[in-house]
């Protein structure tokens, strides 16, 4: 089946037991065992669930769905984003250490540059734009690569392929954060990664109700390692959150599609704007990294962002737009531009900031469902 016919026809489509078009809401924190016990089942095999944070019908559903979607051996959610992110470096030990791409999201710079590095991970940013900077960053210790492409929020594109080859060579695990494309648009796995993380907050969920997180493994194994991080640090979702998702995923091909011709119509436009300095999209034909995207992804995705020719151009854009919130988060239905210097980079240091260009003039947008005509004109009168 194509992406499309699989978001809905994956085995979750019909629940069995109530014939119900969609996958229960089973509100529980845990689960009856008394047949186990039973004298005359001798023998018989524990329950399939015992304890919520252990493991949930509706759980599963979803974690089995991304799994498919993903085309990998295993999936697990996550109460958020950076859940998934944090409780997948769990996996690995004191002394390691880890190359990431030096535009990942902030959260993730975040979390490596501090909690983990508090506990002994090490970790090399790399331009992951430039497949040889891997190699060089290579140590006897270094355990895996995390890599992001597009990047956010400067819309960088890795050369996966290119990654995961040096990678491989040297027998590392490969992580790939995948939230701005989804898999609608590119699936790392296929290309040899072996985990692959998602902010559901964002595309996955699509509405801006949800906070969740989503962690995709190329084989059991490594979802078994996952998994005891997972029932060990309990950084799980609720049934609701899980749900909401769910839902959320069926209708994610015609929004990513309505979404991505937004960005393409936006940024083109926005190129033209006397008070715009540079466009950052991979959809623009002179996006020096559109034919390796176009070579690993099948579009440019709803995600673009820009700089004004000036800081206060900038902010007084963010505060005049009306048919764009101006908030965190990317991904719903909703335009949303942000500010990444005080928003989702804002933990980066600012002279590390300013070296990526991450900069006060830069921001980034989240194309929505708004007719895009009507956000064209919004952002002129925003802009001018």
């Amino acid at each position: 089946m194509k992406q499309g016919t699989l978001l809905i026809h994956n085995g979750y489509e019909i629940d069995p037991a109530s014939k119900a078009l969609g996958v229960p809401l089973i509100q529980t924190s845990t689960f009856d065992q008394s047949a186990f016990f039973d004298p005359e089942k001798a023998g018989a095999k524990p329950p399939e669930f015992d304890y919520a944070r252990s493991g949930n019908p509706t759980r599963k559903a979803l974690e089995e769905i991304i799994a498919k979607l993903e085309n990998g051996a295993a999936g697990y959610a996550f109460g958020s984003g950076i859940a998934a992110v944090s409780s997948t470096l769990g996996i690995f030990s004191t002394g390691d250490h880890i190359i990431a791409a030096e535009d990942i999201y902030g959260g993730s710079y975040r979390i490596l540059n501090t909690f983990y590095k508090r506990w002994g991970l090490e970790m090399t940013a790399v331009d992951g734009s430039k497949p040889e900077e891997i190699r060089r960053a290579i140590k006897p210790n270094t355990k895996a690569v995390f890599l992001e492409t597009p990047s956010n929020p400067l819309l960088k594109i890795c050369d996966l392929k290119a990654c995961i080859a040096i990678a491989k060579e040297a027998g590392l695990l490969v992580i790939v954060d995948n939230t701005f494309m989804t898999p609608c648009l590119q699936r790392p796995i296929e290309l040899g990664a072996d985990i692959v993380l998602h902010s559901a907050t964002k595309f996955l969920g699509g509405h801006s109700d949800v906070i969740s997180g989503l962690a995709v493994t190329s084989t059991e194994e490594l979802g078994k390692r996952i998994y005891a991080v997972q029932n060990g640090f309990g950084a799980v979702p609720g049934p609701w959150d899980i749900w909401l998702v769910i839902r959320g995923i069926k209708t994610l091909k015609v929004r990513m599609e309505a979404q991505e011709e937004t960005a393409q119509f936006l940024s083109r436009r926005l190129r033209e704007h006397p008070r715009v300095d540079t466009v950052y999209y991979p959809g623009l034909e002179d996006h020096p990294g559109k034919a390796i995207h176009d070579s690993q992804a099948s579009g440019a995705g709803a995600v673009f962002s820009f700089k004004t020719k000036s800081a206060e151009a900038a902010l007084r854009f963010l505060g005049r737009v009306k048919l764009a919130a101006s908030a965190v988060s990317l991904g719903g239905v909703e335009t949303i531009a942000s500010y990444p210097v005080q928003m989702s980079h804002a933990s980066i240091p600012p002279a590390e900031r300013q070296r990526l260009g991450i900069t006060d003039t830069l921001i980034r947008i989240s194309a929505g469902l708004e007719d895009k005509e009507d956000l064209l004109e919004d952002f002129k009168q925003a802009l001018d």
